[in-house]
Formats: C-alpha cells, sequence, structure tokens
C-alpha cells in the first residue's frame, strides 16, 4: 500500500491504495463519489471524466498515485449541496439532455472542458466533434449537444 493526498472538490483527501488503483476506484471506493462512472473498461466511454488540475481526463486512464498533490474535480464537486446546479448541469435538466443519466456526469464534464477550450458560442459541429470520446447509449446526442450550447451560454452570464 502506498498513501496519497490531493485536493478532490476543494477538500484535502488522503488514503492508501494499492499502487495499481485508478483514480476512477480511489474516487468510487476510498472516498465514495460515486458519480464518476465505468462504463467500458477500455477508455473509449468517457463516463468516468473529472477534471484533474483544470483540464478533463479519463479517470480510469491515470493512477491515483499519479496524482499527489493535483486538485480533482467530479461531477458532485460542481455544485455545493443546496446550491442552484452549475449552469452546465441545469442546461442538461432543462433541454432534456440525458435519459438513464449513465453518461451524464462524463458528458458534463467534458463540455465544461470544451468551453475553456472553445469559448462560449459553440456549432453543433464542435460540439458533436469534442464529444467524440463520450458515448451514451440511449440517446441520439440531438439534445446533449443542445444541452452543451446553452450550458456554455449560460456560462458566459454568470
Amino acid at each position: 500500500m502506498a498513501a496519497v493526498s490531493m485536493t478532490v472538490n476543494g477538500k484535502a483527501v488522503t488514503g492508501n491504495v494499492d499502487p495499481r488503483t485508478l483514480l476512477v476506484q480511489f474516487l468510487r471506493e476510498n472516498l465514495r463519489l460515486t458519480g464518476t462512472h465505468v462504463g467500458c473498461d477500455t477508455s473509449q466511454c468517457g463516463a468516468c471524466v473529472v477534471h484533474i488540475n483544470g483540464v478533463a481526463v479519463k479517470s480510469c486512464t491515470i493512477l491515483a498515485l499519479q496524482l499527489e498533490g493535483a486538485n480533482v474535480l467530479t461531477i458532485e464537486g460542481l455544485a455545493a449541496p443546496g446550491a442552484p446546479l452549475h449552469p452546465m448541469q441545469e442546461a442538461f435538466r432543462e433541454n432534456h439532455g440525458l435519459q438513464c443519466g449513465f453518461c451524464t456526469p462524463g458528458m458534463i464534464m467534458s463540455s465544461l472542458d470544451i468551453v475553456r477550450r472553445k469559448g462560449n458560442n459553440l456549432d453543433e459541429h464542435t460540439i458533436r466533434e469534442e464529444l467524440d470520446g463520450n458515448i451514451c447509449r440511449c440517446t441520439g446526442y440531438h439534445n446533449i449537444v443542445k444541452a452543451v450550447a446553452a450550458g456554455a451560454k449560460a456560462m458566459a452570464k454568470s
């Protein structure tokens, strides 16, 4: 076992982990932050996307020990308990950008990274291209694309 310390959703956390522990496992099993999902075991679905030091990363592709001192943001950290939803979360709700909801946390975290990199005025082609690494097995992506565009615009206002 090895000790690891990082900041997750603004809180300092530490844990003893097997050196082979993936970040997604650390979040779900050690910290009980189950909003980050495991959907494929092959790093293709994007359900496990979190932000590490402000950048979207598939948490199934990185070892927890690699994040010593890092700042990790998960879907649970976007809005404080009892506070209004983050504008991107609200846009997914308002635009029906989900069905079963399994892919939604990863979609939202990826969408925030798209806005960070591409700005708040996103066209359909850009959104679809940028979400290429996120798989939704329930929808046709139409409402997801609408949600991302609406969320990006709402973020510019907040």
